[in-house]
């Protein structure tokens, strides 16, 4: 898959920051401890091109459905931008914000929960049609079976409820009820990881058309890496809230740059016994959100660390492979060549 270099841009993260309140123990009131907080995403920079999907990855807790749903306003960011086109989204109030939503919907991770269980499918389709006023009522129910009809359900679906579904089938209700809005971006948060392996790859190539036939931006949150490469045009990776790298897929899994993506891609499980080996990809433990260390987030866990990793965080930078990397290794003011191998096998 490539994107054409000329694609405009249509949503722009910049310095994007969102904490959340630590729990504080009874004891740690009382002695009047300061209230700690968790560092859910730090100075997230990242450009989302119209008509691609781009793969988030990184191990959970790095702060990727967090970046989804302050990207949907689910959440609200302490600091920074996101621009979609001309709409500066932070700041979006009321009739706006509908609007906004209507543009850019999400698929949650967890079709058990997030489909209201005392509604049919008809009533919850039904409903996105009626308070978003995308269909008179005389056409919603025309309406209600080409959604279904879109994402592979039969007519008398619609008269079901969503305990009567598999999980796989849920999600694809998830997706109709995300289509009806007809929107133009949507994002995907761990779309297939509660389903069966075996219906995971339908509901991804069911995104795959409607990508193509609806001519959909998609952000696909996820961790599997195959499934990312599978999927994406490009790829940002994400360690403690802070995206690290963001390249077109070839080049991200055939040369990754920062250490912490050679050590998630050599990670992945091999099929090949031998390219196996009993060698840890990543070496030590994923530090607490609550006490991040300085400089560099990944350096407690880089093998290639050095003094200035300590003090500096590493900036996002162009590299000429087309990557953008946050590591001193390829900063000319270090005065080092960086490491710029592939994955060691």
């Amino acid at each position: 898959m490539t994107v054409a270099p000329e694609v405009p841009v249509l949503m722009e993260v910049r310095g994007l920051t969102k904490t959340f309140p630590a729990r504080q123990s009874l004891l740690a009131r009382w002695q009047g401890q300061p209230r700690r907080a968790v560092q859910a995403l730090t100075d997230v920079h990242l450009q989302v091109q119209r008509g691609e999907t781009l793969g988030i990855v990184g191990e959970s807790g790095c702060g990727k459905s967090t970046l989804a749903r302050c990207l949907v306003r689910l959440y609200d960011a302490d600091s920074g931008e996101v621009r979609y086109e001309d709409l500066d989204v932070l700041r979006l109030r009321g009739s706006a914000l509908r609007q906004y939503n209507r543009r850019v919907q999400m698929i949650f991770q967890d079709p058990f929960s997030s489909l209201n269980p005392r509604m049919t499918v008809a009533q919850m389709l039904q409903e996105v049609l009626s308070v978003h006023r995308m269909r008179p009522p005389a056409e919603q129910p025309a309406r209600i079976q080409e959604l279904l009809a879109l994402v592979g359900l039969p007519p008398q679906a619609a008269g079901r409820l969503p305990h009567e579904f598999s999980g796989g089938q849920r999600q694809r209700i998830g997706i109709a009820r995300a289509l009806a809005l007809e929107p133009e971006c949507l994002i995907a948060d761990e779309l297939v990881s509660a389903l069966d392996v075996s219906v995971q790859a339908q509901v991804v190539n069911l995104l795959l058309d409607l990508q193509q036939r609806l001519g959909l931006t998609v952000l696909f949150v996820a961790h599997d890496l195959r499934l990312v490469r599978h999927l994406s045009h490009r790829v940002a990776v994400m360690y403690l809230g802070r995206v690290v790298e963001v390249g077109r897929t070839e080049a991200m899994f055939g040369a990754p740059r920062h250490p912490y993506t050679q050590g998630l891609l050599a990670a992945a499980p091999a099929l090949d016994p031998a390219r196996r080996t009993a060698a840890p990809a990543i070496t030590g433990e994923l530090p607490s959100p609550l006490n991040v260390p300085s400089g560099c987030a990944f350096r407690t866990r880089c093998p290639h660390a050095f003094d200035r990793c300590a003090v500096e965080r590493p900036a996002l930078l162009p590299l000429d492979s087309g990557q953008e990397v946050a590591c001193h290794l390829y900063d000319p003011q270090s005065g080092d060549p960086g490491i710029g191998a592939a994955v060691p096998g």
